[in-house]
């Protein structure tokens, strides 16, 4: 234990920026993938849809299949080494969940508070602000969280291919055989998922006056 606070206390500076590189890359790709995700979910949710929902979703689903450092060597190829094929890769992976739950909560919204809502006026773009969306939200933030959650730890990874963050630490200590080096990768990294989700999880507690 001491050795592991001198080595923090030595380091700190270095920790830092590592974090700080580590949250610029997942928040990057999670901004991208909420918005892209959400989108694509509220499109697949339309009746329009129906013919190309199972095929979206399957196309969606072959980033969860294929391993993180499978999903980064392929953006590698095609991007370079850097941040921004991490990034790439992290907001492919955190598609599924995204899209996913933003599809199961609009399919979730009951049937009769939609056509109330038709009926007293409502345009179908205020149906989905004001209605679709806040009842939706809870599930809609599930995924999310559970996409973030997924994002910083495979985003330990990206040291791999020279984008940084706190995988730097983690993979120096097994090259080094020095325990105290992973572990002052390892310990910001698990404390940012927690923090994530459980801000995450009060976010969706906000919305649960909806369900």
């Amino acid at each position: 234990m001491n050795t592991l606070l001198a080595y923090f206390g030595e380091n700190m500076g270095a920790i830092g920026m590592r974090l700080l590189e580590h949250v610029v890359i997942v928040g990057a790709a999670m901004a991208a993938a909420v918005a892209v995700g959400v989108g694509i979910g509220l499109l697949l949710a339309r009746e329009s849809a129906g013919k190309i929902r199972g095929v979206a979703f399957y196309l969606l689903g072959l980033g969860q299949t294929i391993p993180s450092l499978a999903i980064l060597a392929l953006a590698v190829g095609v991007l370079g080494i850097g941040a921004f094929p991490a990034i790439v890769a992290l907001f492919l992976y955190a598609l599924l969940p995204i899209a996913r739950n933003t599809y199961a909560g609009i399919q979730g919204v009951p049937e009769e508070t939609v056509d109330a809502a038709r009926g007293l006026g409502m345009t179908p773009g205020e149906i989905l602000r004001q209605v679709e969306l806040p009842l939706a939200a809870p599930m809609i933030i599930g995924g999310i969280r559970t996409a973030t959650v997924v994002a910083i730890s495979a985003g330990t990874l990206a040291y791999l291919i020279g984008a940084g963050g706190l995988g730097d630490f983690i993979f120096t200590g097994i090259a080094l055989f020095k325990p105290e080096a992973m572990l002052a990768g390892a310990i910001p990294t698990a404390l940012l998922a927690i923090g994530a989700d459980w801000g995450l999880g009060k976010l969706m507690d906000q919305f649960s006056i909806y369900d």
